[in-house]
């Protein structure tokens, strides 16, 4: 998986070693659906201070397409986690979706219309 770390604020490097391992455990176990992970930070409103830590995760992924995920919070890492946590469960979410099986009307039809052998047993 390929990270690209991109910061507007001057603790850039720092966060740059923790954004980079939180999203290597975070996706450990969905590292290959998600080829390339793109961790955006940006301050706001400024030196005011508040809630204006922006941080956001864009995946690109094999089956799911591009998906950006934005939070907003009070410090760096708990906006990093925010993001993180959601895009893992959107993401989760699309693949077990792709897998699901096929019930009801749509599985008896599925049945029905297909070829059934039989064997005859001697």
């Amino acid at each position: 998986m390929h990270i690209i770390f991109e910061s507007r604020v001057a603790d850039g490097t720092r966060l740059r070693d923790l954004s980079v391992a939180r999203v290597r455990f975070a996706l450990r176990r969905l590292s290959a659906l998600v080829p390339r992970a793109r961790v955006q930070f940006s301050d706001v409103n400024g030196p005011r201070g508040g809630v204006d830590k922006r941080c956001q995760v864009e995946l690109k992924t094999v089956s799911a397409g591009t998906l950006v995920i934005a939070s907003l919070a009070r410090d760096w890492r708990t906006a990093l986690d925010r993001s993180l946590n959601r895009a893992t469960r959107v993401l989760t979410r699309s693949l077990q979706r792709s897998q699901k099986p096929v019930r009801g009307r749509t599985a008896r039809r599925a049945l029905d219309s297909g070829p059934v052998e039989s064997q005859a047993v001697s």
